[in-house]
């Protein structure tokens, strides 16, 4: 197994991807032209700027290396690397995915 990268979603939006057997990205991923991922390091960042607050998010864990050569590494936020995936993603790279719940102050708590 490679490293694990994080997709957040909505639940509708998970549900739908599930149902679909294929996780081919939303909103802003299709209007970008790939997938935006996280690193594990990235993710709770990511989360505050575009989803605080929300009680509706799943965070999906991916097998990076499974993602083949779709998978790229571009500059983002302040010229950092982030993993983009050009293409759609199998669900058998799917490590796991679970409700991101909401704490104490609106602050979404992380397995890890």
């Amino acid at each position: 197994m490679g490293q694990s990268l994080y997709k957040v979603v909505s639940c509708e939006d998970w549900q739908q991807a599930l149902t679909a057997g294929i996780f081919r990205g939303f909103g802003i991923d299709l209007e970008d032209g790939f997938i935006h991922l996280s690193t594990g390091d990235q993710v709770k960042e990511t989360v505050r700027r575009y989803f605080s607050g929300r009680a509706d998010l799943m965070l999906v864990s991916i097998d990076g290396s499974g993602l083949g050569e779709t998978l790229r590494w571009e500059p983002s936020r302040g010229g950092v690397l982030f993993p983009h995936v050009y293409g759609a993603i199998a669900m058998s790279a799917v490590l796991q995915a679970e409700p991101l719940k909401l704490g104490e102050n609106d602050e979404h708590h992380f397995p890890f």
